[in-house]
């Protein structure tokens, strides 16, 4: 339901845990996001109970947490928890969407029933994040789809795939050749990293290979060090 000022309402489950978890109490503040627009609303806790959170929605407030530039990251699927773990991260870090992709060497297989209901439990993650780290923006979850078919729907701005590639460019020069940069589209690999056949075809698509070092990183770790360098990048 739209928040309004004035108006009272009980805490979705998951909004209701944050608080129960916290230790909140009546009288408590808290802010309240609907994880679509740079704005949120103070409320106080009115009544708690032992699954439910019932609260009075006061002043609106226009406030912006997002990054500097708007970074879509587009991945090969690392296993189970890592890829949890890894949307909880990018979410802190200021991803706008997170793409799942079936790439060769993909350890998580998913298809049909399966795959939406991890894409469902991906988008709770991302929410949970953003009530964890006070952004009020909640990256969108892509439905999990094929390497090739995800290259073809990616999005506007600069294109980058995480490459060991002898003409990989270090990472921080991209981001200050492509100044001024607002968007981006960061690709980067399962475990065991793209096939020579994706790698090409990633750059068919446009995305120039970039490099965050002489180390081999983890494909839970590449794309969240990829995120803060383009972001401290950007900013500097």
């Amino acid at each position: 339901m739209p928040l309004a000022t004035g108006g009272c309402l009980v805490l979705p489950e998951g909004a209701a845990r944050h608080v129960q978890v916290h230790r909140l109490q009546p009288g408590d503040h808290i802010a309240l996001f609907q994880g679509e627009s740079d704005s949120e609303f103070d409320a106080v806790i009115e009544q708690m109970g032992r699954q439910s959170v019932q609260v009075r929605v006061l002043e609106h407030r226009a406030v912006s947490r997002e990054a500097a530039v708007a970074v879509t990251v587009m991945l090969g699927m690392p296993a189970n928890d890592r890829m949890d773990d890894l949307v909880e991260k990018a979410t802190e870090l200021g991803a706008v969407a997170i793409a799942p992709l079936q790439a060769e060497r993909s350890v998580l297989r998913l298809s049909g029933e399966r795959a939406e209901r991890r894409q469902a439990h991906w988008q709770a993650v991302a929410v949970a994040a953003c009530s964890q780290c006070g952004r009020n923006r909640v990256p969108h979850i892509a439905a999990v789809s094929a390497f090739a078919d995800g290259l073809a729907r990616a999005g506007a701005g600069a294109r980058w795939v995480l490459s060991l590639a002898p003409d990989a460019v270090p990472l921080a020069e991209a981001v200050a050749q492509a100044q001024p940069l607002s968007q981006a589209v960061l690709l980067s690999g399962p475990e065991g990293g793209l096939s020579a056949t994706e790698e090409a075809l990633a750059r068919q698509h446009g995305f120039s290979p970039v490099s965050l070092g002489p180390r081999v990183l983890r494909a839970d770790t590449a794309p969240l060090a990829a995120l803060a360098l383009i972001n401290l990048s950007a900013a500097t």
